[in-house]
């Protein structure tokens, strides 16, 4: 990579990539909690997840990006550790909190990726890209917090209990 721009291209395949595993992901989260609102969360995120995804392909297309041939490495990695709490023998209770632990791990890897596109659009000059990157990352993070207070109203006591 030579300039910004071509780091900005590197970031929005990266971006594509991370939704696209979260799409083949996020429905496993839904069947392996137990709580129905937690359950409702995991669909409106997978509902949201199709969208965001939509959107960083308009945005390569209006850059004449081609989104594919990037693996996000990172995505696969925290994908691979809620595998591993949804394999994971434990009481419904106790699960459901540690698939939320893991899906804050997500959010938070997406909210610092979107973060960092929308600096890049707004430095190189993509004011109405930089729009629709902001979209995305405002919705990381009221998704992040509607698992935040589902764990703290209610599934964390669940498994303390």
């Amino acid at each position: 990579m030579k300039n910004l721009e071509e780091l900005f291209e590197h970031q929005l395949k990266d971006l594509y990539s991370a939704e696209n595993q979260l799409i083949e992901a996020l429905p496993k989260m839904v069947k392996a909690s137990h709580d129905s609102k937690l359950k409702k969360a995991f669909e409106d995120h997978l509902e949201e997840t199709k969208t965001h995804k939509q959107r960083v392909e308009e945005i390569c297309k209006e850059l004449s990006i081609k989104p594919t041939g990037e693996k996000c490495k990172a995505m696969e990695g925290l994908i691979k550790e809620a595998q591993s709490m949804i394999d994971e023998k434990s009481d419904p209770e106790v699960k459901d909190a540690g698939l939320i632990a893991e899906a804050q791990r997500v959010e938070h890897y997406e909210i610092s990726g979107y973060g960092t596109a929308v600096r890049f659009a707004k430095e190189l000059g993509h004011d109405s890209i930089a729009k629709k990157l902001q979209k995305t990352l405002d919705e990381e993070y009221n998704a992040d917090q509607k698992l935040d207070d589902l764990a703290e109203r209610r599934l964390n006591k669940k498994a303390k209990a």
